[in-house]
């Protein structure tokens, strides 16, 4: 079906990460963004607005405003994030968000819709150890972003793509303090072993790579991309930084108490199953795809020098 290249794309999480990355590249390319955001009046708000973006109000536990959001649109840009409650994530509702989105997209026409999960979602079940329950801290984040792709399949949207970015580049910002807890003289604190290979993504490939299904949505059809920029070791990793940030870096070799005792937060206990489980994105099924890529190298010289 014909799909109109004046209508607007809906992106939701447009002031995040993903989102704002898919935003930037859709109107690089020329293609109009109709960005949901909660308040409009916010600072990150207003920074996509100066972009070129046009604001739309919305909430994803809402559907109806999203109905509204997405009259109209030619495509839907569609991204979550669990809440954190007292009970910990909400992954569940995280679910529900997603359901929404999707059943305002169908019940408004939008011909195209794009989502963006987590490389290896789906097949983490065929992971060693996990039928005997050894991953089971993992069954909350996996299960609901299997379910959400299972949702986008069976919607029966005209044309429909899965995004499944692998780790992000940008958890090695010093900034961040997710893999430098004491700053990048303190060194990486992980439990990755160092011959422990990262399907790696750069947030700004990952709006590549939505702005590229927007605009060539037959090619992109029902197409499942494990998304990855770069496909490192932690050892390959940390001999990328220290040539950067000319100082040395080793790739951390820590069991989950030392880790935890440098500092390293809650969710990275969870990379002991990356440790096992590996992750299958890999550059070249974006390559095939003609989609321009970030290798770490590029991402770190871009980056790591201006915050380190």
């Amino acid at each position: 079906m014909p799909i109109p290249s004046a209508a607007p794309v809906l992106v939701s999480g447009a002031t995040g990460k993903q989102g704002g990355a898919t935003a930037r590249a859709l109107l690089a390319a020329g293609t109009p963004v109709r960005a949901l955001v909660r308040d409009a009046a916010a600072a990150r708000a207003r920074a996509v607005e100066e972009l070129g973006a046009e604001l739309v109000t919305g909430d994803l536990d809402d559907r109806a405003s999203l109905a509204r959001a997405a009259a109209g649109a030619r495509a839907v840009f569609s991204v979550q994030m669990p809440a954190l409650t007292g009970n910990g994530f909400d992954f569940d509702g995280e679910v529900a968000q997603a359901r929404n989105l999707i059943e305002a997209a169908r019940e408004t026409g939008v011909p195209h819709f794009v989502h963006t999960s987590v490389t290896g979602a789906g097949q983490h079940i065929e992971t060693p150890g996990w039928a005997e329950g050894r991953w089971a801290s993992m069954e909350g984040t996996l299960g609901a972003k299997a379910a959400i792709q299972e949702l986008v399949r069976a919607a029966g949207f005209p044309y429909w793509t899965l995004l499944k970015p692998g780790f992000f580049m940008e958890n090695f910002l010093p900034s961040s303090a997710f893999l430098f807890p004491r700053g990048v003289e303190g060194g990486l604190v992980s439990v990755l072993n160092p011959e422990t290979r990262l399907s790696l993504v750069a947030v700004d490939d990952i709006g590549a790579a939505a702005a590229a299904a927007v605009a060539d949505p037959h090619t992109f059809n029902k197409v499942e991309l494990e998304l990855a920029s770069d496909h490192l070791s932690m050892a390959q990793i940390a001999g990328v930084l220290s040539q950067t940030l000319g100082t040395h870096l080793s790739a951390p070799d820590m069991t989950e108490a030392q880790a935890k005792a440098a500092g390293m937060p809650g969710p990275g206990a969870s990379h002991e199953y990356l440790n096992v489980a590996g992750q299958p994105g890999r550059p070249q099924y974006a390559r095939d795809l003609g989609i321009p890529l970030t290798t770490f190298e590029m991402w770190a010289r871009t980056y790591m020098s201006l915050t380190a």
